[in-house]
């Protein structure tokens, strides 16, 4: 193997060790999952009559949507509802609405057009946003214009946000930094360090889970759609931010 691979392959696989997903240089700027989302747990942990409704909204494409093996649309074990059934286990006071925004097949440039309108219209205390697989027909410099955008309108209404890198595909070359899928999560990482915001990076925990013997395969419910098992491996640490 030339030096070059190997040195490359060697930092892939340095990456699927780092817990969360987070890199070395990332891991210290994004925001901390002890204290990011304080205020929105202990407002859910408020009991009646002084409780108010929390709106939080998942946006993006197929996976958040629930399609498994399409066209089925498996909503109840995709990892939004996966996030609710938790969210309302550990805080049973709570009247709490997880909504999902997301659009089969679409990418970021998109999503980022129908943002106001379909996302900050519920006037969210949490958004979570999940573009990267199909982002890769967009590329890196068009893909970060779209989240930019809508970091940057949620951070201006003070909302937070917890960005998702990518789960996998099984065409992807999960060990090659070049493919688009790590550079697009590792585009999201930055972004996620750059704004001091939140990160659950699924595609190092699917790396991870691989790393124990688990094929590929095993995670997903197509090519390029998590099963039940895949979609637990993004609500674990999704649920994480809640201290």
């Amino acid at each position: 193997m030339p030096t070059i691979t190997r040195l490359l392959f060697l930092f892939t696989a340095l990456l699927v060790c780092i817990p969360l997903g987070r890199t070395a240089e990332s891991a210290s700027a994004i925001a901390d999952a002890k204290t990011y989302l304080a205020e929105l747990s202990t407002a859910m942990a408020v009991p009646w009559p002084k409780n108010r409704t929390i709106h939080i909204v998942c946006h993006g494409h197929s996976v958040p949507s629930g399609y498994f093996k399409t066209p089925t649309v498996d909503t109840f074990n995709a990892y939004p509802n996966l996030m609710h059934v938790g969210l309302k286990q550990r805080f049973p006071h709570a009247v709490m609405n997880v909504i999902v925004t997301a659009i089969g097949g679409e990418n970021s440039e998109s999503g980022a057009k129908r943002f106001a309108t379909d996302v900050l219209n519920h006037k969210p205390s949490l958004i979570t946003i999940d573009y990267a697989l199909n982002d890769r027909r967009l590329g890196l410099e068009r893909a970060k214009i779209a989240w930019v955008a809508m970091i940057e309108q949620a951070l201006a209404q003070q909302i937070k946000i917890i960005l998702l890198t990518p789960t996998p595909d099984q065409a992807a070359k999960l060990d090659d930094p070049n493919d688009p899928l790590n550079q697009h999560a590792e585009q999201i990482r930055q972004l996620a360090a750059t704004y001091h915001i939140g990160l659950v990076d699924s595609l190092a925990a699917f790396k991870q889970q691989i790393a124990t013997g688990t094929p590929l395969a095993n995670l997903m419910s197509q090519g390029n759609h998590p099963n039940r098992q895949g979609h637990d491996l993004v609500v674990t640490p999704l649920l994480a931010w809640f201290p």
